[in-house]
């Protein structure tokens, strides 16, 4: 992401144009923006006005203020696969945020990160005494970073090895599809051989 920052002009840029590249259908209050994108409110107001001066998104006059991405941005395909389709899977980057969670054993990417929209989940973690509100804050934070909202599943060691050995659904339909290992156990590496 520092690259597009550099060449688009900031990351706090690339960030809001992530979301609405990835929304289309969609249409932001600003507020909402701060949130999603975790850019400070001046910036967000200074880059919404400099968007839309180029036509990337357009204001829709209710109360309150609601902008959308506009449809007829000449450079829209150019940006998507510049912004949206190019490689955001930076594998060291996205463990990263889940570092200090507790005892992370396996984290599987799939989705969003591989290019895959018919995967039931982004992300899945697994591990030993882990703390939820820092990996929902992880989560956050690496929504704001790609401009998507995640969906993830989160088991401890024990309840995932058994969710894999009853075959359950969710469990098979990650490992099943495709997907990409980004940390896994030692411990693991043998369960997860033996469930293919």
């Amino acid at each position: 992401m520092e690259i597009l920052g550099k060449i688009l002009g900031n990351e706090a840029r690339v960030k809001i144009m992530r979301l609405f590249l990835l929304n289309k259908s969609k249409s932001f209050k600003t507020k909402d923006i701060i949130k999603r994108s975790r850019v400070r409110s001046d910036v967000v107001q200074r880059e919404l006005r400099v968007l839309a001066s180029v036509n990337f998104i357009k204001k829709r006059l209710r109360t309150p203020l609601e902008w959308f991405f506009d449809s007829s941005f000449k450079y829209a395909g150019e940006f998507e696969d510049l912004l949206v389709r190019s490689d955001n899977l930076n594998k060291e980057k996205l463990l990263d945020y889940f570092r200090k969670v507790g005892r992370v054993k396996l984290v599987i990417a799939s989705g969003v990160f591989i290019k895959n929209n018919n995967s039931r989940v982004d992300l899945l973690i697994v591990g030993d005494r882990m703390k939820r509100g820092k990996i929902e804050d992880g989560v956050r934070r690496l929504e704001a970073e790609i401009g998507a909202e995640l969906v993830y599943a989160v088991f401890e060691t024990k309840e995932f090895i058994y969710r894999l050995s009853m075959y359950d659904k969710l469990i098979r339909d990650i490992l099943d599809y495709p997907h990409e290992i980004l940390l896994q156990a030692k411990e693991l590496s043998r369960t997860l051989t033996l469930a293919k």
